[in-house]
């Protein structure tokens, strides 16, 4: 009997073999094979596609999760120094007799200014971006401030030093208890 005809062998050029086309193809699908990590088999290009495309997708939808945390967080910064600009001209406001604007002469030319205010003897500075300069037209501009020889106190510190004196001031002399009584009625028993 005679065989019935067979395909061409695979190593011969134009087998038909889309994967290995030739001596190329299979030189290339040992080294595949060797140099590969041990304990993992080969994954199918078709699933290595869908995986990468799954992938690009799980790293797409980060991207625009931590995109949308960083610009909630520059809104909230953004308010909260706006709050900032308005609680020192209201500040600024309070104390018009010390309250002066002069120009950070460090800064640059980012015309950042400094709004100054000497409170328990001690004089405070806070920097200003040009922005919120509108803010601060109650307040006199100085061309020049004469500091003293003294060094810088700690601002923070200075600040709930002398909020603890007003807090205290205004316990030891502000209002009678007949005006409290009047915002917070007594309890029996309560004298």
């Amino acid at each position: 009997m005679s065989s019935p005809p067979s395909d061409p062998p695979p190593d011969e050029s134009g087998s038909g073999d889309a994967r290995t086309p030739g001596l190329l193809g299979r030189t290339a699908a040992v080294l595949r094979r060797f140099l590969r990590p041990r304990g993992r088999p080969l994954v199918p290009r078709t699933g290595t596609r869908r995986r990468l495309a799954r992938e690009m997708d799980d790293c797409r939808q980060e991207r625009d999760r931590w995109r949308w945390h960083a610009d909630s967080y520059e809104r909230e910064l953004t308010h909260a120094l706006r709050e900032r600009a308005n609680l020192l001209a209201w500040l600024a406001a309070l104390h018009p007799s010390s309250a002066v604007l002069v120009a950070d002469v460090g800064s640059g030319p980012d015309d950042i200014h400094l709004l100054r205010i000497e409170v328990g003897g001690q004089q405070l500075s806070w920097p200003l971006p040009p922005a919120d300069l509108p803010l601060f037209a109650h307040v006199p501009y100085a061309y020049s401030v004469t500091k003293d020889g003294r060094a810088a106190p700690d601002q923070a510190a200075h600040i709930r030093g002398h909020t603890r004196l007003l807090a205290m001031e205004e316990t030891l002399f502000g209002t009678p208890a007949q005006a409290w009584a009047a915002v917070r009625p007594l309890r029996p028993g309560d004298h």
